[in-house]
């Protein structure tokens, strides 16, 4: 008796999205990567730069989270799983990284330390989200 393995996509990506997906990530990471170099050099530019790539992300953010609950919307009823992590992600992703632009408005000295860390936890939200986003889950039966 001879078995086989079945191997099947669940979902795909529309290109759009895809191309959506690919810009929080590293705008959020350039923020970071800002926030840290004002921390290392005090040079006040490099908070403006955090609050520019800040404010991208969060516009792309917005489209993205917009295809994400069309996406959930659309799903099937027995297939919600994946999609509500995914939304619920860039719910929050867009969440703090809303409220890490308020943190980057307030003055360079008051805002330090709580930038920082908000940056990392919404760029950590960004790659988990792109990295569900862009994963095609399989799964595979035994017959």
């Amino acid at each position: 008796m001879a078995t086989t393995f079945e191997r099947r996509r669940l979902g795909s990506l529309h290109p759009v999205h895809a191309i959506l997906l690919g810009f929080p990530f590293p705008l959020f990471l350039g923020a970071l990567l800002s926030d840290l170099a004002y921390a290392s050099s005090y040079e006040i530019q490099w908070t403006n730069f955090a609050s520019w790539l800040i404010a991208g992300a969060l516009l792309v953010g917005a489209f993205l989270l917009l295809w994400a609950l069309v996406d959930l919307l659309r799903a099937r009823s027995g297939a919600k799983g994946r999609p509500m992590l995914y939304f619920i992600l860039i719910l929050v992703m867009w969440a703090l990284g809303f409220v890490d632009a308020l943190v980057h408005a307030m003055d360079a000295w008051e805002k330090m330390p709580a930038a920082v860390i908000l940056s990392v936890i919404v760029t950590v939200l960004a790659l988990a989200a792109a990295w569900i986003g862009y994963s095609s889950y399989r799964s595979g039966e035994v017959r």
